[in-house]
């Protein structure tokens, strides 16, 4: 039961296991500080004037459950400040009560991933807060699905604390993937087993841009399980079969009063690593998510969803939009990709990879309306972890602008920077150098300075 340590001195090593998701670029990293004007190769747009934030997972004690999933660490923020021609990194882990406690024993204290029974202490609240870091009133919120946000000082990084958003937050959790009207500046929330571990419940909840919740909706679940990410349109909200779609691209409502939903889809349990009842799991090589495209008629009487159209046979993820025209029609998004045709070298980077983590060697362009794809290889020893699109400005065309993404290059292992002007997309118009090595993250965002000064 929770409250027993579940190990002793001699069962808990020093080292971290030499285990895939432990070792190689996946070796924990482990560091906070600031990493001052970085190595720029290449032309640092003018443009860019803000800050990249992403998260990853990344423990700062040796694990003392077996086989314990790459995720399952601390939440560590990133920080890339671009300012003035140059850009500087800065780094902090979010003080979570986990965080805390653990330093304070010098000793993992978390169990298993999303089992509080496994813990060696009990925590009020279990959260790592490393599944992805948004900036909202004021503040940064790093997240993970099943605790409320930590509310963290965008510019220091220090974490403030629990976020419950002055005792108005209903659920006990909140949303990784949370979304941003453009046009209100509301924030569109849910949280699933929202009264607690194993309860159906599902908490539908709007912020406006002062922080004050104006809509809260209850829902029941007919089954109990993972609700990642979701899609918002002006005026609707869907439930569908059970499937593992991953992330989301986007959501909109036609003239004719249909829904489109673009999202990366897969009919093989992403998380191989929980096998089904029976014991069965796939092989990670195996699993694959096709772009497709769900266009529903809100109206129909039939309600089961129609087959997708699939809008490109490529394996991909992560898909990014201008954020500008989210909850409208969109006709670009990025994402990453693997195209193993690419002439990536297997062989020479399979020692250093690492593993439990999915894989990505490109990143994708596609234009909605033409059907085009334009792709960017980094290079035959790299990988690609999640993009982030930024504007041009605020009045140029959707689309016209930034893609960044870090680059895991395995044969330096150390990470980079790579920023794509989405005008030349196939070649990489700057590359930072960070000299250091950053291990597999989940999510992030752009925030523009501006942002900084409007309030």
């Amino acid at each position: 039961m929770a409250g027993h340590f579940r190990g002793t001195s001699s069962q808990v090593g020093k080292a971290f296991p030499n285990s895939p998701q432990f070792s190689g670029f996946m070796k924990p990293c482990r560091f906070e500080g600031d990493l001052k004007f970085l190595e720029v190769e290449g032309d640092l747009p003018e443009e860019l004037d803000g800050t990249f934030y992403r998260v990853m997972p990344d423990p700062q004690f040796v694990p003392f459950i077996e086989n314990d999933p790459w995720f399952n660490g601390d939440g560590n923020i990133s920080a890339f400040r671009f300012s003035k021609g140059n850009v500087h990194l800065q780094q902090k882990y979010v003080r979570t009560e986990k965080f805390l406690k653990e330093r304070d024993a010098q000793r993992a204290l978390g169990g298993k991933y999303r089992n509080k029974y496994t813990d060696a202490v009990e925590f009020k609240v279990r959260t790592t807060a490393n599944t992805n870091i948004f900036y909202f009133n004021n503040v940064l919120l790093a997240i993970k699905e099943d605790a409320p946000p930590f509310a963290m000082d965008p510019i220091t990084l220090d974490t403030i604390g629990l976020c419950d958003f002055n005792g108005q937050l209903p659920s006990l959790t909140f949303t990784a993937h949370p979304k941003l009207d453009p046009v209100s500046r509301e924030l569109v929330c849910f949280g699933y087993e929202a009264k607690g571990d194993g309860t159906p419940d599902v908490c539908y909840y709007n912020i406006d841009s002062d922080g004050k919740f104006t809509e809260v909706v209850w829902l029941v679940a007919p089954v109990v399980g993972m609700i990642h990410d979701f899609a918002v349109t002006e005026n609707w909200w869907f439930k569908a079969p059970n499937a593992f779609p991953g992330h989301t691209t986007n959501a909109y409502e036609t003239s004719e009063g249909q829904i489109v939903f673009d999202l990366p889809l897969t009919d093989k349990n992403v998380f191989f690593w929980w096998p089904d009842a029976n014991g069965n799991a796939p092989s990670p090589h195996d699993i694959q998510a096709k772009y497709v495209r769900f266009t529903l008629d809100p109206r129909a009487s039939d309600l089961d969803l129609p087959t997708p159209e699939v809008i490109l046979e490529r394996d991909m993820e992560f898909p990014r939009i201008d954020d500008r025209v989210s909850m409208k029609r969109h006709h670009h998004s990025f994402f990453d990709m693997m195209d193993p045709e690419l002439g990536t070298d297997f062989a020479a980077i399979a020692p250093v990879l690492g593993g439990g983590h999915p894989l990505y060697n490109s990143l994708g362009h596609l234009n909605h309306q033409t059907g085009q794809l334009e792709v960017y290889f980094p290079g035959k020893t790299h990988m690609v972890q999640e993009p982030v699109f930024v504007p041009r400005s605020d009045t140029a065309p959707e689309g016209d602008g930034f893609l960044m993404a870090l680059v895991n290059n395995y044969r330096t292992m150390s990470s980079e920077l790579h920023i794509l002007d989405t005008r030349n997309f196939s070649t990489a118009r700057a590359i930072v150098k960070l000299n250091i090595r950053l291990r597999a993250g989940l999510h992030g965002n752009w925030v523009d300075a501006k942002e900084f000064t409007s309030h």
